[in-house]
């Protein structure tokens, strides 16, 4: 195990043999760090915060402190960061609360920039893009390869889907459906099509990206049929697509609405 004679280390605080943690370090509370994970100069790590294997916690960091939540009275909610994830310098990210989910969790391979916050309670799934100094609110959920572009702010219980991507300053105030691209403030939010060069270079087919663009006309662009209506036929007449089927499922588990505003209206 690599620690620099500086860094402050709880006696509570569990260690992998090959972690690194470098100067100036702080790691209060229970916390656990897997295998090969870099802490950065300064980085301040506290709670009952878990982190997987192969991540790097970027400078001044702040992982795992308190919710920012009024109701919160100290009581030991976690946060759980997965593996291969990069979090960069000055991101802040907050342990879950009890009327919550309890945790924060963030899955793996994602890459956190420069002063992004994520909040209490939020989800995080695999691959996902924050640029700087994007913020998430608590409850928020994101959807694997997720992109959220920089000054990108979520509002509280809203959800990102799979393959999305915000355009930067976007402000979220509706659910964002998966594999779409959009971008606008927060009462102006504006949907201009299916994500097609984020999904090549995911490698999904071509014939998936058509029947996407397909579902998306359906939905989007056909003024005259009722959303409940475009989802039941994206549900009988596109069954075997499950990328088509994981878009409806995420319309009808909708609690706060999904943005449905395209560049057309």
């Amino acid at each position: 195990m690599s620690i620099h004679s500086t860094a402050i280390i709880s006696p509570k605080a569990e260690l992998d043999s090959t972690a690194q943690v470098d100067p100036y370090v702080i790691i209060d509370g229970p916390v656990r760090i897997g295998a090969n994970t870099r802490v950065c100069a300064h980085a301040v790590i506290s709670g009952h915060t878990t982190i997987g294997a192969d991540n790097v916690i970027g400078s001044f960091t702040s992982i795992g402190a308190p919710p920012q939540d009024l109701h919160y009275k100290g009581e030991p909610t976690e946060l759980i960061l997965g593996d291969g994830n990069e979090i960069r310098e000055y991101v802040s990210i907050h342990r879950g609360t009890p009327g919550g989910r309890g945790k924060t969790w963030i899955g793996n391979n994602n890459l956190v920039m420069a002063y992004c916050h994520i909040a209490h309670d939020c989800f995080l799934a695999d691959y996902v893009i924050m640029a700087n100094l994007a913020t998430l609110a608590g409850h928020v959920e994101i959807g694997s390869h997720a992109n959220l572009g920089g000054l990108v702010a979520v509002h509280q219980r809203c959800r990102v889907g799979d393959y999305a991507y915000v355009g930067g300053m976007s402000g979220i105030g509706l659910d964002v459906p998966p594999y779409v691209l959009m971008e606008g403030t927060r009462n102006q939010m504006r949907i201009s099509g299916i994500n097609k060069i984020g999904l090549r270079r995911a490698g999904m087919n071509r014939e998936t990206i058509a029947q996407l663009e397909e579902a998306f006309k359906i939905l989007f662009r056909s003024p005259h049929i009722l959303l409940k209506d475009a989802l039941f036929k994206l549900q009988n007449e596109m069954s075997d697509c499950h990328e088509v089927q994981v878009i409806v499922d995420f319309f009808q588990s909708s609690q706060r609405g999904v943005v449905k505003r395209t560049n057309d209206d």
